[in-house]
């Protein structure tokens, strides 16, 4: 076989490889709110060896340049690209945010804490229904009811405390102290 075609199997691995790990960024990136077809934008800018520019998006994927405008917008959201400039080069052009604890940490900083505020608001105006019906009521079985309730939600709320203080050590940082980041050194080409 001659060298260029063991440079063609070679390279056909190669994209099967790159292939493997953008399918399972695709599949899971609804985790960060961003649909399949966006993980795989996002797969290939990744593994692309040069930035990108919507246009070569378009011809990697085989996708509309308005569905990478779109796609490159909701990765740029998440941290997860950011746009770069190059000397001469007029169109915009993107890479992949390399440090992947930024982008993880503002997309868990803002659907959690977004989640937590409406729980706790909900928290909120619930004990203040129940502890109205229970000065209204005269019925003893309503008053264990709202009682029982009353400590679930004391329960919650003390959940939702714990969630907002497990949220503020991602917006400082602290949690790279208590879980240090990993460096990509000590896993370099290990199997």
């Amino acid at each position: 076989m001659g060298n260029q075609e063991e440079l063609s199997l070679d390279l056909e691995k190669l994209e099967k490889a790159r292939n493997r790990f953008i399918s399972e960024i695709a599949k899971n990136i609804h985790l960060y709110n961003i649909t399949s077809s966006i993980g795989r934008l996002y797969g290939t800018v990744f593994f692309s060896e040069e930035p990108m520019n919507l246009d070569d998006m378009s011809e990697a994927l085989g996708m509309s340049k308005t569905s990478m405008s779109t796609g490159i917008r909701a990765l740029s959201n998440a941290d997860m690209v950011e746009r770069v400039w190059e000397k001469g080069v007029r169109k915009d052009l993107y890479k992949t945010e390399k440090d992947w604890y930024k982008s993880f940490s503002n997309v868990f900083i803002n659907r959690w804490r977004n989640a937590t505020e409406l729980n706790m608001g909900a928290i909120k105006e619930t004990k203040e229904m129940m502890t109205e019906l229970y000065k209204e009521t005269e019925a003893e079985e309503i008053k264990r009811k709202v009682d029982r309730d009353l400590d679930k939600l004391t329960e919650a709320e003390a959940y939702y405390e714990w969630l907002n203080e497990v949220i503020a050590l991602f917006e400082t940082g602290e949690i790279f102290e208590i879980v240090p980041k990993k460096s990509a050194q000590n896993n370099k080409h290990s199997s």
